[in-house]
């Protein structure tokens, strides 16, 4: 085990004299990187991940095991797996693999490899979670985590990390003629709210374009308890959920959304007028 030093507030910490040989110059590199982060913990890793993620989601961050040690954590349905990265003789060991410089890591990851556990569970690394992303209100604990980040942004890989104003869950829907009712998967992805008959499904039933819809508020008016809905010019859409805490979290999340849409298009025409 390498020396150790007391660092601000007593704290202990490995002397730099200890980093392996070019280990300094790969951790410079790694800030460069826009999913990694860096000193986040494994619980905060999992936390961020479960609660923002979404299958095949993953992130880099520092182990505290070893100085030459790396976390890889992803998100494998509804739990989270942490694998060892090692930095030894001036290349990266990911599993049986080898890479020498940190840019063939990271072409290695934006062709999404599956991955297998000891467990046997098999994940496509498909999302790769940045740092720095702009946050619904609902996740307070995570935008002081984004707050705090710093570093450049890695422009290969962002476009394809999952937004964190997604959501998908089952919802009971009001049908439009016959006022029954039926329980439908829901996905929310950028400025679209779709259902499909149950979460096997590969078609959606309809598409709801966001940009069309002026409210979204609790409503009363229905039989059901947990209930709310969405206003759109033609029609508006009763949905319930299993439980109020459930039925908040959508509302605060597409409000949240139609917020945004407002904010896009005010500064759209901001920009228009002369």
């Amino acid at each position: 085990m390498g020396r150790v030093e007391l660092g601000e507030g007593g704290k202990m910490s490995r002397c730099r004299e200890d980093y392996p040989e070019g280990l300094e110059e790969v951790e410079e590199e790694l800030q460069n990187l826009d999913w990694y982060h860096d000193n986040l913990t494994r619980h905060a890793a999992e936390a961020l991940l479960l609660s923002n993620g979404c299958d095949g989601s993953y992130l880099l961050r520092k182990s505290n095991e070893k100085n030459n040690l790396y976390s890889l954590s992803v998100r494998a349905r509804d739990s989270v797996k942490h694998f060892h990265v090692e930095y030894v003789k001036s290349a990266f060991k990911f599993g049986f693999n080898e890479f020498s410089s940190v840019k063939d890591l990271v072409n290695h990851f934006a062709n999404q490899p599956l991955i297998g556990s000891e467990t046997g569970t098999l994940i496509v690394l498909k999302h790769p979670y940045p740092r720095k992303v702009e946050e619904p209100s609902i996740y307070e604990s995570v935008r002081v985590h984004t707050a705090m980040q710093t570093g450049k942004t890695e422009n290969d890989l962002v476009p394809n990390a999952p937004s964190l104003g997604t959501k998908e869950g089952y919802l009971i829907k009001q049908g439009k003629i016959v006022k029954n009712w039926k329980t439908r998967w829901f996905t929310l992805h950028r400025n679209e709210l779709k259902y499909f008959k149950d979460q096997t499904a590969t078609e959606p039933i309809r598409a709801l374009d966001l940009t069309e819809c002026s409210a979204v508020q609790f409503d009363y008016s229905q039989e059901k308890v947990n209930c709310f809905c969405l206003v759109f010019p033609l029609r508006t859409y009763y949905l319930c959920a299993k439980t109020g805490v459930e039925a908040d979290e959508w509302i605060k999340i597409l409000r949240w959304k139609l917020s945004q849409i407002r904010k896009q298009l005010e500064h759209r025409s901001a920009t228009l007028t002369p």
